[in-house]
C-alpha cells in the first residue's frame, strides 16, 4: 500500500508555520510515503517564492502544485523552470515558465502528479479536460499512481472532471476555494475524490485574509492590499491509501486539525 497525503492550499506565514510544526511528526506517525501540497498562496497569501518553497520542502513536502496565483512573484519564474518539484497548471498557454506535471520517486514506487486549472469563473485558459487527456497519455507509462490537483472554483467542473478521468487516475483532489467540502469518496472505478480539500492557514478570516480588509473592499469597492490573518490556524489535508500495483484508491480520509495552534 502507498499512503499519499495531499495538503490543501497553504496560506501565508501562518500556514507555513503550521506545516513546519505538524508535518514531520504526522508523516512519521502515519507512515506517509509521499506528500503533495498546493503552494500557490504560500508567500504572503498570494504566490510562491524560492524561499517559501524551500521552507515547505524542508518541512517534509515532496511536491508543490500551483494555480491562478502561481506567478504572482517575479522570482517564481526561475523557480518553476529550475525545480522539478514545483509544478504549475498544465493547461496554461505555451511559453509559460515551468511544467504542469512530473513523476517522482517514493518508497512504494513512482508517483505522477498533474496540476490543472479550471475555467468556470476563472481565467480563460486551455481546456482542462483535453489537457488532462494529453498529460495522462504522457504519464501513463511512467507511473501507475497518478494524483491530480484540479485548481478550480466550481464544484460542478471538478465533479465533471471526476467523471471524465474516472478509473484513469488514482485521485482527483480539488483546491482553490479554501473551503473543505464534505464529499470525499472513492468512485466505482477506484478514483479517490474530494471537490475541495480546504485551506491550511488562519480560519478566523475570509479565506485566509484579515476580515476587516475584505469588508472594506466589499463595502467601498476601493482597492485594498490584503494581509494574512492570524490565530485559529488549521490544517486541511486528504490522506489517500493506494494500491501501487493497480493505482486504485483503497481509502480516503479528510485530515482536519481544528484550532491547531495560535500565532
Amino acid at each position: 500500500m502507498m499512503r499519499v497525503l495531499f495538503i490543501g492550499d497553504i496560506f501565508g506565514r501562518p500556514g507555513r508555520q503550521a506545516i513546519r510544526r505538524w508535518l514531520p511528526g504526522f508523516r512519521n506517525d502515519r507512515g506517509v510515503d509521499f506528500v503533495i501540497a498546493n503552494g500557490e498562496n504560500a508567500a504572503g497569501g498570494k504566490g510562491l517564492t524560492p524561499g517559501t518553497a524551500e521552507e515547505l520542502f524542508s518541512s517534509g513536502i515532496d511536491v508543490l502544485t500551483g494555480g491562478n496565483h502561481s506567478f504572482q512573484h517575479r522570482d517564481a519564474y526561475s523557480l518553476y523552470d529550475d525545480d522539478e518539484r514545483v509544478i504549475r497548471p498544465f493547461n496554461l498557454p505555451p511559453g509559460v515558465p515551468g511544467r504542469g506535471s512530473g513523476v517522482y520517486p517514493s518508497s512504494q514506487g513512482p508517483v505522477a502528479v498533474l496540476n490543472l486549472l479550471g475555467r468556470v469563473f476563472m481565467k480563460d485558459v486551455d481546456c482542462p479536460f483535453r489537457a488532462a487527456d494529453t498529460a495522462i497519455a504522457q504519464l501513463r507509462n511512467q507511473a501507475t499512481v497518478l494524483i491530480v490537483d484540479i485548481h478550480a472554483e466550481a464544484t460542478s467542473e471538478k465533479q465533471a472532471m471526476l467523471h471524465h478521468l474516472d478509473g484513469r487516475v488514482s485521485a482527483l483532489i480539488g483546491t482553490h476555494t479554501h473551503i473543505p467540502t464534505a464529499d470525499a469518496r472513492i468512485s466505482d472505478c477506484g478514483t479517490g475524490f474530494i471537490s475541495d480539500v480546504g485551506m491550511t492557514g488562519p480560519y478566523a478570516s475570509v479565506i485566509g485574509v484579515e476580515p476587516d480588509m475584505v469588508l472594506k473592499q466589499m463595502l467601498t469597492g476601493l482597492p485594498v492590499k490584503y494581509r494574512a490573518a492570524e490565530g485559529d490556524v488549521r490544517i486541511s489535508a486528504l490522506q489517500v491509501d493506494i494500491d501501487p500495483d493497480t493505482g486504485r484508491s483503497l481509502s480516503v480520509s479528510l485530515v482536519q486539525l481544528l484550532h491547531f495552534f495560535f500565532l
